[in-house]
């Protein structure tokens, strides 16, 4: 009674709980939230220093006793204890202009594909413990098909290729429910590492992370551009523990990334290939939709398009679909109830 009465003063909440970023939409605003998933911790005292863009920069830079904590991997918690404060600190956060002294949101979050129920089970915890008073799960590819705007209940086939941090989701959607799928733990985080690698092999030059995202952002491709780009990249020489900088060129990243980028096109023609007959028509003439940070990359739309000759194409603004999906269902409690994943437990 007193949950119900808390939550009509409460924003009810549609969250991307992602890998690299968490995004938190409401009703009213929209997308209020768009922030680094990362916590920073003092294990001294086991206090919260920082959340978000703010921990993220201290990321590789922190001293002994304090950790920049991701606590998701491949969009799964592996930090039950972080990820519940990082989304306590969000939903207060959404709620601190509000009068709401304890807020008891309805929240609605995105998970993979091929989670566990255990793995359910701690995202809806994690969800409670912070301030939730209900919590609908439903699954990344089918939430991004909505907040691309894709007709998911009627008999037609949509086939969403989502590239995020952790993990890339493949799936067709009709009828209000994935047909086919694949969840490859191949996506941003693992682009970057090739181009670390890529630096250490060739180079003997150690870089971190958020030097190889840079790189990945500013010149990374999946295809050859007309005008050939640059960057210089600076790192600790692994010779003489120097630091030292280097210029690399796009075709050096594509040569880097090329593995991983095979390997999303191959699982998308296997996922096609155990994808029914009257859907794969569908999917030829309707095309395929991309979303997720990793849909950004240059030319990754026109290498797909040619490996499997089916038209493709980037839905607006990738970064946010998936919690663009999650805000459309907190006001269509039908549509919500036909594509809700199945075990997702309402509290």
């Amino acid at each position: 009674m007193l949950n119900k009465l808390l939550g009509k003063f409460s924003k009810d909440l549609g969250i991307d709980l992602g890998t690299k970023n968490t995004l938190v939409y409401t009703h009213d605003k929209g997308i209020v939230i768009n922030e680094p998933s990362v916590v920073a911790i003092n294990t001294r005292t086991n206090e919260i220093l920082a959340v978000g863009e703010e921990a993220k920069q201290m990321v590789g830079r922190t001293p002994g006793h304090i950790q920049a904590i991701m606590p998701l991997v491949d969009g799964v918690i592996s930090d039950f204890e972080v990820t519940e404060k990082m989304l306590k600190y969000f939903i207060d956060k959404v709620h601190a202009e509000s009068f709401t002294l304890i807020p008891r949101p309805r929240v609605v979050i995105g998970v993979p594909l091929d989670v566990t129920e255990v793995e359910k089970k701690a995202v809806e915890d994690a969800a409670k413990s912070a301030g939730a008073r209900q919590v609908y799960l439903i699954e990344e590819s089918m939430a991004a098909a909505i907040g691309a705007r894709q007709p998911v209940a009627e008999p037609t086939a949509t086939m969403m290729v989502d590239i995020g941090g952790g993990t890339t989701e493949i799936s067709v959607i009709s009828l209000g429910g994935v047909v086919a799928w694949k969840s490859l733990r191949l996506a941003g985080n693992e682009i970057d590492n090739n181009i670390a690698q890529y630096v250490r092999e060739e180079f003997n030059i150690l870089i971190g992370e958020q030097v190889a995202e840079k790189v990945k952002i500013s010149i990374g491709s999946a295809t050859e551009m007309k005008e050939p780009m640059e960057m210089e990249v600076r790192g600790r020489d692994l010779i003489n523990g120097l630091p030292k900088a280097i210029t690399l060129n796009d075709s050096q990243v594509r040569e880097a990334i090329s593995k991983t980028i095979n390997q999303i096109i191959e699982n998308i023609k296997s996922t096609l290939e155990v994808t029914p007959p009257e859907l794969v028509s569908d999917i030829y003439e309707h095309g395929i939709a991309l979303s997720g940070g990793g849909a950004l990359l240059r030319g990754i739309d026109k290498e797909i398009a040619q490996a499997t000759r089916i038209p493709v194409r980037l839905a607006d603004d990738p970064l946010t679909c998936v919690v663009r999906g999650t805000g459309i269902l907190l006001s269509d409690m039908e549509l919500l109830e036909k594509v809700i994943s199945p075990g997702s437990e309402e509290y």
